[in-house]
């Protein structure tokens, strides 16, 4: 069934195998990343002071974000992600975090007003607007204070568009439209431009 699902017209089945492929090889896209990351951190907790906050990542795959937030004294955290394989890294990485096999459109697991903050970590750019409406949904639903989507804006590197070419994402419409996402699911959202193409869309609950 592996490379059918990669052909699938299904965005996550393709998205699941695609990940659960690269997972062995993605603590090395994980060190690319890390400064990136962190200077993302810095600016999001200059916007909302992180210590003492609960913080759930969806899409966490083997905590790279979650990693960066941590050190900025957060009372609690969990991460969810639909791959197996990757939360298998994560977990060995981070054994102190909670983390649970779900996807972002039906994070059960977790009640209502849970956690502080939830994030997402360049996860939704690779769905369609309709499935993002859903995940910004649940991650509003699980959050009492704000719902922070970490992700593409801007001019997109080569490499990036490689991998999203191979991922057969939407990102080109998600760096269009996303901010007026946004708009419609909260009440009060800025954009907080970063580093290298990418920013934190931040929605208060």
């Amino acid at each position: 069934m592996g490379m059918i699902s990669y052909f699938s017209k299904d965005e996550e089945k393709r998205a699941r195998f695609i990940f659960n492929l690269i997972a062995p090889v993605y603590g090395i896209i994980d060190k690319g990343t890390h400064e990136d990351f962190k200077k993302m951190a810095d600016v999001l907790n200059g916007q909302i002071s992180l210590k003492g906050k609960s913080v759930l990542d969806v899409g966490c795959g083997t905590g790279a974000w979650l990693t960066q937030l941590q050190k900025y004294d957060l009372q609690k955290v969990a991460g969810a992600d639909f791959t197996e394989k990757m939360l298998k890294i994560a977990r060995q990485k981070h054994p102190g975090v909670h983390f649970v096999l779900q996807h972002g459109e039906n994070l059960s697991h977790f009640e209502d007003n849970s956690f502080d903050i939830v994030t997402a970590t360049f996860v939704l750019h690779g769905m369609k607007v309709e499935k993002r409406s859903k995940v910004l949904q649940e991650m509003k639903r699980v959050a009492r204070q704000q719902v922070v989507i970490h992700d593409y804006y801007g001019p997109t590197e080569p490499i990036a568009r490689f991998l999203e070419f191979l991922e057969k994402s939407d990102y080109k419409n998600f760096k269009k439209q996303f901010a007026t996402e946004m708009q419609i699911h909260f009440d009060q959202s800025t954009v907080l431009n970063g580093v290298r193409g990418r920013a934190l869309y931040i929605g208060t609950v």
